[in-house]
């Protein structure tokens, strides 16, 4: 069993910080696919335009597809989704540890000596174009037969969660790895609990998705305190 485990352990490591497509990345603003304004700005408008004219056109319109068409697209999304997620949190994870040169670094990076390229930054571009792919959600939100009202802040998350992804990669953002894993790791668990919903199963832990939401909201004020104390201890500490 040992020697699996650690087969195991050198090929996750191999496929997911050590292969060269990894090793290599490098975010280049307006070279690297997605890596400029333009393309940002341009996604989210596009994204607005179609649910505006598809949440208005279905008003007038028999809802489409079936239902048990919308299920085998919603299934095969939450999988997808998951499957993705999981992915990143193990990349993510393996990358940090064997790139950063300090535990404080997941804190705060050194100012003006971080670039974005390496394994860490090359899974916040697989999290940044994975916004994108999120964009669905609104979309089946929109089509499903039995729907609910869009809201606001559904449509106003997704947008604003793309802005942010970039912004991340754009300026080299402490805390990026922290924030990847612990996100992706709330959206094993919910889309986890929206695939099993999606093939019928109605799980009793949809508090715990909740809940686990709110601990991450938490957590991230907490690790922003611990990073900005990091920052200026750094700064009056170069200063001195």
């Amino acid at each position: 069993m040992a020697w699996a485990a650690e087969a195991l352990s050198s090929n996750l490591h191999h496929w997911l910080v050590d292969h060269p497509t990894i090793t290599t990345f490098e975010w280049i603003e307006h070279r690297t696919f997605g890596a400029s304004p333009r393309f940002l700005f341009t996604s989210i408008i596009s994204y607005l335009s179609l649910i505006s004219t598809l949440h208005h056109l279905l008003k007038w319109t028999p809802h489409l597809p079936s239902p048990t068409t919308f299920r085998f697209i919603s299934t095969v999304h939450n999988i997808i989704i998951t499957t993705l997620s999981l992915i990143m949190v193990v990349g993510c994870f393996l990358s940090f540890l064997s790139q950063m040169p300090h535990p404080t670094w997941l804190f705060c990076f050194p100012c003006n000596s971080t670039p974005p390229k390496g394994p860490v930054f090359f899974w916040a571009y697989v999290f940044y174009l994975s916004k994108f792919l999120e964009f669905s959600d609104t979309l089946l939100t929109v089509i499903n037969p039995s729907r609910k009202s869009l809201s606001f802040l559904h449509v106003y998350h997704h947008s604003l969660v793309v802005v942010m992804s970039y912004l991340w990669l754009h300026s080299s953002q402490s805390l990026l790895p922290l924030a990847l894993v612990t996100n992706a790791s709330i959206h094993i668990l919910m889309y986890s609990y929206y695939l099993l919903c999606s093939l019928g199963v109605r799980p009793r832990w949809k508090q715990v998705v909740t809940d686990c939401q709110i601990a991450q909201f938490v957590f991230c004020f907490a690790a922003l305190a611990i990073s900005v104390w990091y920052h200026f201890r750094s700064r009056l500490g170069g200063n001195r």
